[in-house]
């Protein structure tokens, strides 16, 4: 089954271009369903961008998902146009009296700034302090991870002497595991972070699963025991080209940026870059969607009273 999606959004043409099954808003009407609804917090700068990044993983599912992008930021934003935000995203205090199936909480470009400077942190552990009434899963990836580890666990802001950039291999710890079922021993998955996330250290000071580790990146995928919040390091959401953007911008800024690792042929930034991380991405996100809402999840969303039996 399709994501469910407003007819106008930018992402809808894009994905039918890939042959990407999207149901509008319109056709949704007429089908007796009770789709998923999952809440995305978008913190990255290029919302357009993201939206079509992440919708393209969650549109590769059986389920039914009716998304509802959030945003928590009022400023104006420089990279996405008044007229989308204002079309296409809801505030907190439109949806604070709703129950939802899923949260993703995305990164943000904020890995070097401390938290209480951050402009929206109080929203930041609002939401997140809300959804643990409110949703009966939480994907959190990238600097969201460190928020979230920040808010729920305490744990302080751990932060690399260089950005981790490039494209790394990682293990499964857990293979049986509902969040890794189906990966490969080893596969691939890109990042883009200062944050330090070492697998011992969140092992030690909490008390979440460790699922999949970089033995250069640090922990990737860890999950707490009910399935309820998941955490993701890494971009598995990445374009082939999000890297090497990054890399021009940073290289024009005259920032004077490290290659990404494992991402440009021969180390050449001349040459076009593959996604070699894309299965890993859609069976990540399947399995979210599967193991950790759509088994779980309450029939009636009213009843927020997420169960493992």
């Amino acid at each position: 089954m399709p994501i469910r999606i407003p007819d106008e959004l930018p992402a809808v043409n894009v994905l039918r271009e890939e042959n990407v099954f999207v149901m509008t808003s319109t056709r949704a009407s007429h089908q007796d369903i009770r789709p998923l609804k999952v809440l995305v917090l978008n913190l990255m700068p290029k919302k357009i961008e993201t939206e079509n990044q992440f919708l393209r993983l969650l549109s590769n599912s059986s389920l039914q998902i009716d998304i509802q992008l959030l945003r928590i930021d009022n400023h104006e934003s420089k990279n996405t146009p008044s007229e989308h935000l204002n079309n296409f995203y809801c505030n907190f205090e439109d949806i604070q009296d709703q129950n939802f199936d899923g949260l993703i909480v995305t990164g943000a470009p904020l890995g070097l700034v401390e938290f209480d400077d951050v402009a929206y942190w109080p929203q930041i552990a609002q939401v997140i302090d809300w959804a643990k009434e409110h949703v009966t899963s939480t994907l959190f990836v990238c600097w969201a991870v460190q928020a979230a580890l920040n808010i729920l666990y305490g744990l302080p802001k751990l932060t690399l002497k260089e950005k981790l950039s490039g494209v790394y291999t990682h293990k499964i710890l857990q293979p049986q595991a509902p969040l890794t079922r189906g990966f490969d021993d080893q596969f691939l998955a890109p990042h883009s972070r200062h944050a330090h996330f070492p697998t011992d250290y969140i092992r030690e000071h909490t008390d979440l699963d460790i699922l999949a580790e970089s033995d250069v990146a640090g922990a990737y995928l860890f999950a707490s025991h009910d399935r309820r919040m998941a955490f993701v390091t890494g971009h598995p959401e990445y374009d082939a080209t999000t890297l090497a953007g990054e890399y021009f911008r940073d290289r024009e800024a005259g920032l004077n940026p490290k290659l990404p690792l494992n991402y440009f042929p021969q180390n050449n930034p001349d040459l076009h870059p593959s996604a070699t991380w894309r299965s890993h991405g859609h069976l990540l996100f399947n399995n979210w969607l599967n193991y950790f809402v759509y088994q779980i999840t309450p029939y009636d969303l009213r009843q927020m009273n997420p169960t493992l039996d």
